[in-house]
């Protein structure tokens, strides 16, 4: 692997109580160093912006799902980069912030300058941050979620492979809590799993399993290798590189030619 893009869900950056877990987002950043350190270009997709802006504020009056979001995210973002920038200084790692909407994936100008501006960032050792705009982008013109993003990050940067940080180790034949559950460690191109999809969303994201699957199969159907993991294991992205065959994941094995 020469390029990677890791999503990290809300559920992996965020605490039972709905506020950042500093310590798993010092614990990812610590293993990211890692990466770099085996020349592998990483790109990464974060969520937590809502919960950093949660933590962060006290409203004392009402607000709806929409002003949430947009208050919360405004607030969040500028700590969660702040963050970010303070982890990765200790490994001298410069760090970009790209904030992005559905509409600059469309072909034309704003495709290109995206693609354009990350490309200058990795070919001058910087690491990409990217997140949804979330202070603009509601309703119809936001993602689905952050696993729609990164899949969609992934193909405009042709990366090798795409890695999807959950809180479960991947998909299972039945729901993880069930004894009988077993975890689907790889599937082929063209293989459909709808059945074991669980419809139900992250707690504190707006994804779930059924989001992963939906962009793993569009994205391993474009030649790129999706790896869905478990991403409050410890030193969970190591052992996907180096011990792949014992560390709990799903792979869908990309389509060729």
């Amino acid at each position: 692997m020469k390029r990677i893009v890791i999503k990290v869900g809300s559920n992996v950056l965020t605490r039972s109580d709905g506020k950042l877990d500093v310590t798993r987002m010092s614990a990812l950043v610590d293993q990211i160093a890692w990466l770099r350190k085996k020349d592998i270009e990483v790109i990464l997709v974060s969520s937590g912006a809502m919960a950093s802006g949660r933590g962060e504020l006290k409203v004392d009056h009402s607000l709806d799902s929409v002003e949430q979001r947009q208050l919360f995210s405004a607030v969040g973002q500028v700590k969660l980069v702040g963050l970010y920038y303070d982890l990765f200084r200790e490994f001298n790692i410069h760090v970009g912030q790209v904030l992005t909407m559905k509409e600059n994936f469309e072909p034309g100008e704003q495709y290109r300058n995206q693609r354009a501006c990350m490309t200058v960032m990795l070919e001058n050792n910087v690491l990409p941050i990217v997140n949804e705009n979330d202070t603009v982008s509601v309703t119809e013109l936001m993602f689905t979620d952050n696993d729609e993003l990164s899949g969609l990050i992934a193909q405009m940067m042709q990366a090798d492979t795409l890695i999807l940080l959950s809180n479960i180790d991947g998909i299972y034949t039945t729901h993880p809590d069930d004894p009988q559950a077993e975890l689907i460690w790889e599937v082929a191109p063209g293989r459909d799993l709808s059945e074991y999809i669980q419809p139900e969303k992250s707690a504190f994201g707006r994804g779930g399993m059924h989001s992963k699957y939906t962009t793993a199969s569009k994205v391993s159907q474009a030649g790129i290798r999706v790896i869905i993991a478990n991403g409050e294991r410890e030193n969970i992205l190591p052992d996907l590189i180096e011990n792949l065959e014992a560390t709990p994941h799903t792979e869908f094995i990309p389509k060729t030619e």
